[in-house]
């Protein structure tokens, strides 16, 4: 197991068993998006095809991480060998992998630290890129923000700004089950959080390099990640198909989960035809 920066301990995660499955098939490992945990998933699962295990594992500081020892400096590095970790104490060495937002950040720093494990790769509302200077600068504020006041205040307008335009008027409600879930978060492990994904490289060399299978998909209204960033990460992955949720913003899963769980369940599909 490869160590954490700073080789600090590694945080021993939440796994929540989504769905269970049958033997032999690859499993499914979903990773949720900021600032949430994997209850976001919970929609797209009743919806997917097939009987394969699905497992949500909540990141570190969120969901049921929220008590895990926060390895410092904050690293996605840390969260992605955190995973690895839980995996194989559930005896998984290798698995579809799909992330959303920073759950994609993840993603690919599990490809880049433990590439084996990654059989499929799926990227949604997500980019390889690392912040520039200014979405840098504001994820730092808001993290001192959040520590300082002890208060995911700072973060919970993300429950109505994340989603899309057409979702927002069209289930209404929806906003405030996000905003409840982010209410439900930990100070520390947003601030976290967020003060990891600031420290992110650009991973998009990841991408060429990677000749699996993969997807990456993202929502016709995403304003954090649009499709303008979703389409050269398509054209850079060797074997990936572009799938775009129309009426969606940035939480595809929640918003339109019947489309994220047929992307999902073709990407699965296509590691099980590339392992026949």
């Amino acid at each position: 197991m490869t160590a954490t920066p700073g080789d600090a301990p590694i945080p021993a995660l939440a796994v929540r068993e989504l769905r269970g499955g049958t033997a032999g098939s690859t499993p499914l490992v979903l990773l949720h998006g900021f600032p949430v945990d994997s209850r976001m998933w919970e929609s797209t699962v009743a919806q997917l095809p097939g009987d394969r295990t699905v497992l949500g594992v909540d990141l570190p500081g969120l969901g049921g991480s929220a008590d895990v020892d926060l390895p410092t400096p904050p690293a996605l590095e840390a969260a992605a060998d955190a995973v690895a970790l839980a995996l194989a104490e559930r005896g998984i060495d290798r698995a579809v992998v799909a992330g959303l937002s920073m759950g994609g950040y993840v993603a690919l720093a599990l490809l880049e630290r433990h590439p084996a494990l990654v059989a499929g790769l799926g990227l949604l509302d997500t980019k390889a890129t690392a912040d520039d200077d200014d979405a840098r600068v504001n994820r730092l504020r808001i993290a001192d923000a959040v520590e300082e006041t002890g208060s995911v205040a700072e973060v919970l307008p993300m429950g109505t700004a994340l989603l899309g335009e057409s979702t927002r008027a069209a289930r209404p409600t929806l906003a405030a089950t996000l905003t409840a879930w982010i209410e439900d978060q930990q100070p520390t492990g947003v601030a976290w959080s967020q003060r990891a994904m600031a420290a992110r490289p650009d991973r998009s060399h990841l991408l060429r390099a990677f000749e699996g299978p993969a997807m990456v998909l993202v929502g016709d209204e995403d304003q954090v990640t649009p499709a303008s960033v979703a389409e050269p990460m398509a054209a850079a992955l060797p074997a990936a198909q572009l799938v775009v949720v129309v009426r969606s913003g940035h939480m595809t899963a929640v918003e339109d989960p019947a489309a994220v769980a047929a992307g999902l369940g073709d990407l699965a599909q296509r590691v099980d035809a590339a392992d026949a």
